[in-house]
């Protein structure tokens, strides 16, 4: 029998038995992986239920119980308590209201001007009326406002609340600020519905990079003008009190707004009066009254609470996650029924500190060391083949989609490719280079020294460790001495990100997933002159790698409007990368994790569906479109 068969007919049994019983159960203490859930199977329903159950009471108390038919449960994205509900201020820890990555912006309570759909790389208007418009030399991008967009306090929204968002970013420094401000010079509301946004210039009056506009129309929420001017006032216009207001009475655009929140949970409850029921958007609400997400102790609890009910979308990393149907006949969920279940957007790589000058100067060394590595044991052991293999997809600078799979020519580049496991290869590349062992002790030497290198990732992160243990296991097989380390994150990220550091020679980090600028801006992070020397270095290659031709290559992607010079830019630069090897990535990855229990709700996104739905959990970019769609079990 399928999984969605099994999952379907165990989630009408869990179902009979939620509304036979109590209400809500989000008050339950989460289990640990020590003390199994009892509820890990479905229960039995009364041998006798009512066949028409009464309804569930409203909670008497925001932070009571809710009723279960009418709310979506979340693990996996908020934890510890909010800091502030403040849109355009720092430090929020409001993962359900306020953040977003380059895949899609989190839009139940603010909204974007477009969402992004990684699936096919498109930009769907949600407060924009239409499609944007470039002008000529892509100095300028209108961008038209939808008439029917309002605010929660009944005002439309303007392209002036769109240039005031901007304006404020940039004074105050926060992230759209700090995000665009480089790339943006200025938006001007030309009228309330229309707003043009200026694309900073170069010496020779070309915009410095109109793939960042685009990144900023589905990446910034918008915030209301007449907020902002009062937090703005009563803050004394001080940038960093601004910065950290509570934003108690902030005002918002989406379908939802905050209902209660606590160190144990965030609950957010449906705006009735949200303006995208209007024709010209959804034409109706989401499903779902209220969206809740209780604060779990770590991923085993949310793991159990998944498996339980008591979660409906998880967002974590879950090994061997097919065993939830295949071995416990869950009705549990992901987008795709086979292996790698999900869609894999990004790829965490191991990087090559070219501080260190036997890995700068010896690309056959790097090389080596990546074509003896066995990815295949990294993908079944560490994802537990949450991954297409480099088989599958051969290894590029492109992520495994269809779209930016697209943008390479794959022949040209077929001879450089490696898979892994290639021991045989990797030491005939050593010994041609020179890199031998001289007093038989097995491992090899540069310039007299022994060649000893240590391989890092943060501590606790298993699947990474389990990656950097496999490579380490490579080196074993190739005369090359390779040590783990594990740090603790607080250490590690001050470390990695220091360009100076020669603390770790081989070490993990992920680059950008997918977004309207990539995979600009992911080959910019592998290979880009920018980053280099750059302090407190969050942005891209970490390696400190510099290569004159490919910075120059890099510099005219984002004004390149032909197909097929696009074509031979990222054709060369993939050669470059293959051929040099700066750095290599060690497996596929979803930039989110998306599984779902349907034994309360049911109609979640899947590839095989035809809508077009991302895995985005139901909240980031068009993935928010799934809240329109999902049914009651039964």
């Amino acid at each position: 029998m399928k999984k969605k068969t099994i999952a379907l007919l165990l989630a009408l049994v869990m179902a009979l038995s939620l509304l036979a019983g109590c209400g809500g159960n989000d008050n339950q203490t989460p289990s640990t992986p020590d003390t199994p859930a009892t509820t890990d199977t479905p229960t039995t329903p009364d041998p006798t239920p009512d066949p028409e159950p009464a309804p569930e009471p409203e909670p008497t108390t925001p932070g009571g119980d809710l009723p279960r038919a009418e709310t979506l449960y979340f693990a996996g994205q908020q934890w510890g308590t909010v800091n502030s509900w403040n849109v355009i201020g720092t430090n929020q820890n409001n993962a359900m209201a306020i953040a977003g990555t380059a895949s899609g912006y989190r839009t139940l309570m603010f909204e974007t001007l477009y969402m992004y759909n990684p699936l096919d790389g498109k930009l769907t208007g949600l407060l924009a009326d239409g499609d944007y418009s470039w002008n000529a030399d892509q100095t300028e991008l209108t961008v038209k406002i939808k008439s029917a967009a309002k605010w929660s306090d009944g005002t439309p929204v303007t392209a002036g609340d769109v240039k005031r968002t901007f304006d404020i970013g940039v004074q105050i420094a926060n992230g759209t600020g700090s995000t665009y401000g480089a790339y943006i010079s200025e938006i001007v509301a030309q009228d309330d519905a229309t707003c043009i946004i200026k694309a900073a210039v170069n010496d020779a009056g070309q915009p410095k990079n109109p793939l960042k506009l685009l990144d900023f129309l589905s990446g910034t929420p918008i915030a209301q003008t007449a907020w902002i001017d009062k937090v703005v006032e009563r803050n004394g216009n001080d940038s960093v009190s601004i910065l950290n207001d509570a934003g108690d009475d902030v005002v918002w655009s989406g379908p939802y707004t905050r209902y209660y929140a606590d160190d144990q949970k965030v609950v957010f409850i449906r705006d009735d009066n949200y303006w995208g029921q209007d024709a010209s958007m959804w034409g109706k609400l989401p499903v779902p009254k209220y969206i809740a997400h209780t604060i779990y102790a770590d991923n085993p609890a949310g793991e159990n609470a998944l498996k339980a009910g008591e979660v409906d979308v998880c967002q974590q990393f879950i090994g061997n996650i097919q065993d939830l149907w295949l071995k416990d006949g869950l009705p549990i969920s992901t987008f795709y029924q086979e292996a790698p279940y999900g869609v894999c957007l990004t790829m965490p790589t191991a990087w090559y500190n070219m501080n260190i000058p036997v890995l700068a100067e010896n690309p056959a060394l790097r090389k080596a060391i990546a074509m003896a590595v066995d990815y295949d044991s990294i993908i079944a052991n560490a994802m537990t083949n949450q991954s297409p293999s480099f088989a599958d997809v051969p290894r590029s600078l492109m992520n495994p989609t269809d779209g930016e799979q697209a943008l390479y020519d794959h022949a040209a580049v077929k001879d450089l490719q490696w898979t892994g496991n290639d021991a045989d290869g990797a030491n005939a590349l050593l010994d041609e280079a020179g890199l031998v062992d001289t007093d038989g002790d097995g491992i090899r030497e540069w310039n007299g020294e022994k060649i000893s290198l240590n391989a890092c990732c943060p501590n606790g992160w298993t699947d990474w460790q389990a990656s950097m243990e496999i490579v380490a296991a490579a080196g074993e097989k190739i005369g090359i001495e390779i040590t783990t380390n594990y740090p603790e994150y607080s250490i590690y990220q001050t470390v990695f990100t220091d360009p100076a550091q020669t603390e770790y020679q081989i070490f993990m980090w992920s680059p950008e997933a997918a977004s309207p600028s990539n995979p600009w801006q992911r080959v910019n992070q592998f290979l880009g002159k920018e980053y280099v020397g750059v302090s407190n270095n969050w942005s891209g290659n970490w390696g400190q790698y510099v290569n004159d031709e490919a910075d120059e290559l890099i510099l005219k992607i984002p004004t390149t409007t032909d197909e097929n010079e696009l074509k031979d830019i990222y054709t060369r630069l993939t050669e470059i990368y293959l051929t040099e090897v700066p750095s290599f990535s060690l497996m596929y990855r979803p930039s989110v994790f998306h599984a779902v229990n349907e034994s309360v709700w049911t109609n979640f996104p899947s590839g095989d569906d035809g809508r077009g739905i991302p895995p985005m959990d139901c909240t980031d970019g068009y993935g928010i479109a799934a809240l329109y769609d999902l049914e009651l079990v039964g």
